[in-house]
């Protein structure tokens, strides 16, 4: 026998099932994610067609049958519109939404990833922080959330807690001055390492309360493209995009640059 549920998630991925129906993932906080169908939700007029739209998040009542989940009602208390409205922002987070499908697992406990998304897409919103910053701070705390995180405290070597001016993807955390030659690694400015070491014990809500110079951004950036291309093997169709078009600011960011310095 099948029982209705009330969850509380958000819609992570939808697409067409049939004429009028969609077929959604809903990263949820009691039942991990699950995929659901959505039954007329094409059908104009239907109450569930804004509803089970990416990025909406609210309480879903949802009917549990023997193999699968169907969204009866659901109450959405944030559309995240504004997101929508800016493609960057938008391409952002999309890319945060696929990689939170690609970690999430069903039937667990999913509170602190759903609550990582939320405040995530919410510091998207804000044209105070960087969504540069924003991203790397997602992906980061999305590997702690997950249990698999760079060590970022001692050496991975000798694990001295002192000197630590080097970091290694390989070893899979920072090296000492010492050991440093034992693994090919990058420096890491000591800013970099105190935001890294900030972002994987910091609570979520206290996440995007900081600030970061251009150094150190790029430092961070560099160590995060490089630590996640050697442990994710996904390709992520939205980081592809986003990227082209960081790659494009990078490039008028350079020009400008050079201009003010002529």
């Amino acid at each position: 026998m099948g029982q209705t549920i009330t969850l509380t998630g958000m819609i992570l991925s939808a697409a067409p099932v049939g004429e009028y129906d969609r077929r959604v993932m809903l990263l949820t906080k009691e039942r991990g994610k699950i995929s659901a169908f959505a039954r007329g939700a094409r059908r104009p007029g239907n109450q569930l067609m804004a509803a089970v739209s990416p990025f909406s998040f609210g309480s879903f009542e949802t009917y549990e049958g023997r193999s699968s989940y169907t969204i009866v009602k659901a109450e959405i208390t944030n559309y995240f519109r504004e997101l929508a409205e800016h493609m960057e922002n938008a391409c952002y987070g999309f890319y945060f939404l696929e990689l939170a499908d690609y970690y999430a697992r069903e039937n667990t406990e999913e509170i602190h990833m759903l609550k990582l998304l939320f405040q995530s897409l919410r510091a998207l919103e804000k044209e105070t922080l960087d969504n540069r910053l924003v991203r790397r701070i997602f992906e980061l705390k999305t590997m702690v959330v997950n249990g698999e995180y760079p060590n970022v405290f001692s050496c991975m070597s000798c694990e001295t807690e002192e000197n630590l001016h080097w970091f290694s993807t390989k070893a899979g955390g920072m090296l000492c001055n010492n050991c440093k030659g034992q693994e090919n690694s990058r420096a890491v400015d000591d800013s970099t390492l105190y935001a890294m070491q900030y972002i994987i014990t910091s609570t979520i809500e206290k996440l995007y309360t900081f600030t970061v110079s251009e150094a150190v951004l790029e430092n961070l950036e560099d160590i995060m493209n490089e630590y996640m291309a050697f442990y994710i093997e996904q390709k992520f169709h939205s980081l592809q995009i986003l990227e082209e078009n960081e790659g494009f600011a990078a490039q008028i960011r350079g020009i400008s640059s050079k201009s003010g310095n002529q």
